[in-house]
């Protein structure tokens, strides 16, 4: 399989250190054993996911995989250690397959990602200590467990874009092998050294330590030549067709005759790349999860199978042991007859000793009895069936002992009958998700960042009487929205409580009707921390433009994203906390949030939300069930437009 080489870590760490720098950390995903997924919130773009494959890979990925239900010990530590904090640097540990990832949050933590070998990913203290690796490992001189001070693997070879060529000299001179396998060990790795040999000119096989001080050059030339565009910053991001594929940041002689798809970024070529071969692993893995929940219905109908069989033996059999009785009534009326005769003078040791003599003389009432036990109950022989019967009772009551045996078992059949057909719809339900699940991992719907309007960075509706209303989603949007975008004639409005937006309708010089002042009330509300407390109701008011200061008075602190308001606020009082979300045509199709009455002015395909239990994102895949059958929208536009906190779907409005 292919992994991540030298070059390819160099051109992504480049990358994704100009994505990630001032990124906030979100949360972290574990999708398989050695695969981690972060999710970083990158100013001015929103999400970004990063996958993290231990000894093969480091990219930003648009194939973002299913999250597993139950996340496993090491993506929720991660959650716990770094989740809020900032990215400081992405950076490459001296030209090495290891990626480090420096984030501050209380502390400084780096995020170490091993693309060598196995590989592995670790999360070091600000001492270089580490916290926890992905995978505990120890070698003689190594050791990478919880607690212990983080040492980098030897360095193998080279660093090809800093080097002297003494360096060089005294690399090859030292070697005791031939010049590719000399150069693929010193850090180039085989492909990259067929490259180097190939535009030197020089034969592969040739003994390193006789090369002369002119081929030597030709090899420092070649190197020069071929990692130019590192040192430019110049890559050639492209995916190698045909045949057994590769992925490369620049341009390589050894594939000339090779196809080539060609991408923007190395990442994006990465992701395009290795995201078809994960797939594959992750089907496989899925695919083994979901045989054992079919299993699981597989056997449990087996076993209702072979009870229905059991019952069905148990009718056939106890029905012809009665009929046999009543076939042969005289016979084992006479053996009975006998039998209770004897009874009343010898003991059953006696009897059993009687029949047992009767039997070797030939006689036939004889020949039928083949058992009788302590108790006295009997086992006779009828048409070669054994039948056991009762001494005490007559033929029809020991013929109704099996014909009521019979009449249990058909009763319990009807049952099973049930059963199996309820276990054959769960299995066919299950594999049917089975299905749709696999289905889904092979052929993924890639994200496609839909580019924002200016209003979009911020809360927003469009209200029933065509004004805009924005309000901010933070301190810093707060601000923006105030001092970039309120206006003459605006209105201006907030709730009753900390932790609130400042709203402002865009009047664009016109008279701001009473519906959207009522209705940019229940936004100010509803996107207020009375939304994550519970509220079901709160006081707004508005204001006018003027009458909203950043200036304090003497001895007055004003915060950043706070307001002072000055002159008389016009209250409303007990706005409703609900809000309806649906897809509306604003410039283009798109998800709006906003009150339910603005939202069923403009679609009749929205659902209304109140404070409640569900958690956000939850929350917003049963909205998007709900609205987007087609999934024309990511989940992330549907989280994106709700209030903070939990919530609940109202059913009936």
């Amino acid at each position: 399989m292919k992994t991540m080489s030298n070059v390819d870590v160099f051109a992504v760490t480049r990358e994704l250190n100009d994505i990630l720098t001032g990124a906030r950390v979100d949360k972290a995903y574990q999708p398989l054993r050695d695969t981690v997924i972060i999710r970083f919130h990158v100013p001015g773009e929103g999400r970004v996911d990063v996958v993290m494959q231990a000894g093969v890979r480091i990219h930003r990925t648009e194939y973002p995989p299913e999250n597993p239900k139950i996340p496993p010990s090491f993506p929720m530590l991660l959650r716990k250690h770094l989740r809020g904090g900032i990215v400081r640097e992405v950076r490459q540990h001296s030209f090495d397959r290891i990626v480090e990832i420096e984030i501050e949050k209380e502390q400084k933590y780096t995020l170490v990602v091993e693309l060598f070998s196995k590989g592995n990913i670790i999360l070091l203290n600000q001492e270089d200590e580490i916290i926890l690796p992905l995978k505990r490992k120890t070698w003689s001189d190594r050791r990478i467990a919880s607690r212990e001070r983080y040492e980098y693997p030897p360095s193998r070879g080279i660093h090809p874009l800093r080097y002297e060529m003494g360096e060089l000299e005294e690399m090859l001179k030292n070697s005791d092998t031939d010049l590719i396998r000399t150069l693929a060990r010193k850090g180039f790795g085989g492909l990259y050294a067929e490259e180097i040999i190939l535009r030197s000119g020089l034969d592969k096989k040739r003994a390193a330590s006789t090369l002369s001080r002119d081929e030597i050059e030709k090899i420092d030339s070649a190197i020069n030549e071929l990692f130019k565009p590192l040192r430019d910053l110049k890559f050639r991001p492209h995916i190698i067709k045909n045949g057994e594929g590769d992925v490369l940041p620049i341009e390589l002689m050894v594939y000339r005759d090779r196809e080539r798809e060609y991408f923007e970024t190395f990442n994006e070529a990465a992701d395009e790349f290795f995201s078809s071969i994960f797939r594959e692993e992750l089907r496989k893995v899925h695919e083994a999860e979901w045989e054992k929940e079919v299993e699981k219905f597989r056997k449990r109908l087996r076993i209702q199978r072979e009870t229905l069989q059991k019952f069905q033996d148990t009718i056939d059999t106890s029905t012809r042991k009665g009929d046999l009785l009543y076939a042969h009534y005289s016979s084992v009326e006479d053996v009975l007859r006998t039998i209770r005769d004897a009874r009343e003078k010898y003991s059953w040791k006696e009897i059993r000793k009687i029949i047992a003599d009767a039997r070797s003389k030939g006689m036939a009432e004889a020949q039928m009895i083949q058992e009788i036990n302590g108790m006295g109950n009997m086992t006779l022989l009828i048409d070669g069936e054994r039948i056991r019967i009762d001494p005490k009772l007559g033929v029809p009551e020991n013929a109704e002992v099996y014909y009521e045996k019979a009449k249990k078992a058909k009763r319990k059949i009807k049952g099973v009958l049930q059963a199996i057909e309820k276990t054959e719809k769960e299995i066919e339900r299950v594999e049917k998700r089975r299905d749709d699940a696999l289905r889904n991992i092979m052929v993924p719907q890639k994200r496609v960042k839909r580019k924002l309007r200016w209003f979009e960075k911020f809360r927003w509706f469009i209200s029933s009487d065509d004004f805009l209303v924005i309000g901010g989603r933070d301190a810093g949007t707060n601000e923006m929205v105030v001092k970039r975008h309120m206006e003459p004639r605006d209105i201006y409005l907030h709730s009753d409580i900390h932790g609130a937006p400042s709203v402002v309708i865009k009047s664009e010089g016109q008279e701001v009707p009473e519906t959207t002042i009522q209705e940019a009330a229940v936004f100010a509300a509803s996107f207020s921390s009375a939304w994550t407390r519970g509220f079901t109701s709160l006081d707004v008011y508005w204001v006018h433009p003027e009458q909203v200061s950043k200036t304090p008075r003497s001895g007055e602190f004003v915060a950043k994203g706070a307001f002072i308001i000055r002159g008389t606020r016009n209250y409303i009082r007990g706005v409703p906390l609900k809000v309806a979300v649906g897809v509306v045509d604003h410039d283009g199709e798109r998800v709006m949030c906003g009150p339910p009455s603005a939202v069923k002015k403009r679609t009749d395909n929205f659902v209304v939300v109140k404070p409640g239990y569900t958690k956000k994102e939850a929350l917003a895949k049963a909205i998007k069930s709900k609205i987007d059958p087609e999934n024309l929208f990511p989940l992330e536009d549907f989280v994106r437009v709700l209030p903070p906190g939990k919530g609940d779907i109202v059913t009936g409005d």
